[in-house]
């Protein structure tokens, strides 16, 4: 485990510099944000006093190497348009994009494991075809067409709820958070969905096909041999078989969530990190951009670390860092 965990460490600080070294030539190499900072009637003294205060007078090699040992430190730069750390901007609202995945999760979990264990129980029937029909739905419609979709029907149409902002929070375990007030669990109802809807479809494909590979095999025929319910065995025994697979792919898929709730938080106006990152590309707000990155890129890291260690945890035939 110590082997694993040392190499698992190199491997991030490698990954690391690998995206920070992409990401700043990527972000640093195109435009110039001065271009969009200073107003059209600027000078052009003003124009280079302003280059020079954002550093971007350096050579490429210079800023890159600035940028480098400022990171290894914590310091990810300056926001161009905010004037503050560009990872404090991030952290800031780091709580309502990982608010918004979890509760997408949370949905396409409760409903689509249920779901895609009746379609693997059940097939051939007409509520296996019509929950595999819905899957594919789920994965063909785009995203945003879903969101205009739920806003038109649900808070326009209906009034059930709201279309857009965090609305209230409040402190729940010492934690500002939407759970903790009604009217911020009614203002996250419609974008969790929007964002759960293709992960749900994927959890009722996955846990169907591997309800199906299972179901035929000798440990079950066995069970129902012994007397065992055909509830015990689904609920214990078969449930128990297919939980690692899912839960790797659903770790996996956290990350997924959190770094793609951009078009989410877009169209719904939800206040977290995806919103951020969309107004600081149109501004060009380089430091910040980098930022998010390579939070995504580290986030990415730590839940595959966490899914390798529930992977163990779950399968004891899994050993990590060598011979068992």
């Amino acid at each position: 485990m110590t082997v694993f965990l040392i190499r698992r460490l190199l491997q991030t600080l490698a990954v690391l510099f690998a995206v920070s070294l992409v990401v700043f030539v990527g972000l640093y190499a195109v435009g110039n944000p001065a271009d969009i900072l200073l107003p059209d009637d600027a000078t052009e003294v003003e124009r280079q006093a302003a280059i020079r205060s954002l550093g971007l007078d350096q050579p490429l090699i210079v800023q890159y190497g600035l940028f480098l040992k400022n990171a290894l430190s914590g310091d990810l730069g300056r926001s161009f348009v905010y004037n503050e750390p560009s990872i404090k901007l991030i952290l800031a609202r780091f709580p309502a994009t990982l608010e918004l995945a979890l509760s997408a999760l949370f949905i396409a979990m409760v409903l689509g494991f249920p779901l895609g264990l009746y379609a693997g129980l059940h097939p051939g029937t007409r509520m296996e075809r019509a929950i595999m029909t819905g899957s594919i739905l789920g994965f063909s419609l785009p995203n945003f067409w879903q969101g205009l979709m739920l806003i038109l029907i649900f808070s326009i149409g209906l009034g059930w709820l709201p279309s857009s902002g965090r609305g209230q929070t409040g402190s729940l375990f010492g934690i500002e958070t939407s759970f903790a007030t009604w009217d911020g669990i009614r203002h996250l109802i419609l974008p969790a969905t929007n964002l759960a809807l293709f992960k749900l479809a994927l959890v009722i494909r996955l846990t169907r096909a591997q309800v199906r590979e299972t179901m035929p095999l000798d440990f079950v025929k066995f069970g129902r041999a012994r007397g065992l319910t055909e509830r015990r065995i689904v609920g214990v025994h078969v449930a128990k078989t297919i939980a690692a697979p899912i839960v790797t792919v659903i770790g996996m898929e956290l990350g997924s969530v959190i770094a793609f709730a951009v078009v989410t938080e877009s169209i719904f106006a939800w206040p977290g990190m995806g919103k951020l990152i969309i107004d600081s590309i149109n501004r060009l707000d380089r430091p910040v951009v980098a930022a998010y990155l390579l939070v995504i890129t580290f986030l990415f890291i730590l839940i595959n670390l966490v899914v390798d260690l529930l992977y163990t945890a779950l399968d004891p035939r899994v050993r990590l860092g060598g011979k068992s």
